[in-house]
């Protein structure tokens, strides 16, 4: 009787989903790539569930502010957290967390998955990638990195790029990758790792220079290898956004937001956007809330070796 009556009300909380607007719940700052993706999504979804979807940017601490601020919302579908790879790298950048990345949250499903690329600024005097690997490996320090600051992606990409090849750059953080391009394309700085959705328009402006994408395929639209393809085998790092719900979310009202996700992924409107940005829509196996679960215990476990062996944290 116990389990009916359970299975009732969870029925019944499906039923009556939504009955007030749906926050996504993004942990940057607005009008970055994340922002950019939230709200594609919000726009096509609140069509598709039945009620209104709104985007609030909650940055602070590399993002543990606003990750933190829905897992302590009301398990109930209201609050959701749109996050990219952040979800997997602040389990080890931070050693002290208000909040458990894995148990707090329920997956609801992956939603993109894109590359970062090497660039460098125009003028720096390499025009292919073997040409840039023996800059780094015979000046070293004298060249500098930047990044969006400590455990932002392109801080960890950094990482990894100079641990394979044995190099160390000297580090430049920013505020954010936006301050990090600016100063790249005014030649302040040497070379950077970026999203592709955000360097994407200052390459095709020849603004800067691009050397090779950092997934494991080649990226559509851009004539680029892959490091792993170049001498630097294994090599991945993506920036893959995931939606979660607080641990605790009705599984009926779980599966009512990754319906209308996974109708948003087939939106003409979103899939022309993502080309646009060199960013891939999640599959249909990747859109499932197991897949996501599994993808980002993965992703903790890689990202804390590479954490670990730089001896880089944020606290």
């Amino acid at each position: 009787m116990a389990v009916l009556f359970g299975g009732i009300v969870a029925q019944g909380a499906a039923q009556a989903f939504p009955t007030k607007p749906i926050t996504i719940v993004v942990p940057f700052a607005a009008g970055g790539p994340s922002d950019t993706i939230a709200r594609l999504f919000a726009a096509s979804m609140s069509q598709k569930i039945g009620g209104q979807v709104i985007v609030e940017n909650v940055a602070g601490a590399g993002s543990t502010v606003g990750i933190g601020r829905v897992a302590k919302a009301d398990p109930d579908g209201h609050t959701l957290l749109l996050s990219h790879i952040s979800h997997a790298t602040t389990a080890t950048l931070y050693r002290k967390l208000s909040y458990d990345p894995i148990k707090a949250f329920a997956p609801v499903g992956m939603v993109t998955d894109g590359a970062f690329v090497l660039v460098s600024r125009k003028d720096f005097g390499t025009d292919t990638l073997p040409q840039l690997f023996a800059r780094l490996k015979a000046d070293g320090d004298k060249i500098t990195y930047a990044h969006a600051g400590v455990g932002s992606g392109s801080h960890l990409c950094g990482l990894m790029l100079m641990g394979q090849l044995g190099v160390k750059m000297t580090q430049i953080p920013y505020r954010g990758t936006g301050p990090a391009m600016n100063d790249l394309v005014s030649g302040k700085v040497d070379v950077l790792c970026d999203q592709i959705t955000s360097a994407l328009p200052q390459i095709q402006g020849k603004a800067i220079k691009a050397y090779a994408v950092t997934s494991t395929e080649k990226v559509k639209g851009l004539d680029l290898p892959t490091l792993a393809a170049s001498g630097l085998p294994g090599f991945r790092a993506t920036v893959w956004h995931g939606l979660y719900a607080p641990a605790g979310t009705p599984a009926p009202v779980i599966g009512q937001i990754n319906k209308a996700l996974r109708e948003a992924l087939k939106d003409p409107v979103i899939l022309q956007r993502l080309a646009q940005l060199s960013t891939d829509p999640a599959t249909e196996a990747q859109a499932d809330p197991a897949f996501l679960g599994k993808h980002l215990v993965s992703e903790i476990a890689a990202w804390k070796k590479i954490i670990d062996t730089a001896g880089v944290y944020a606290d």
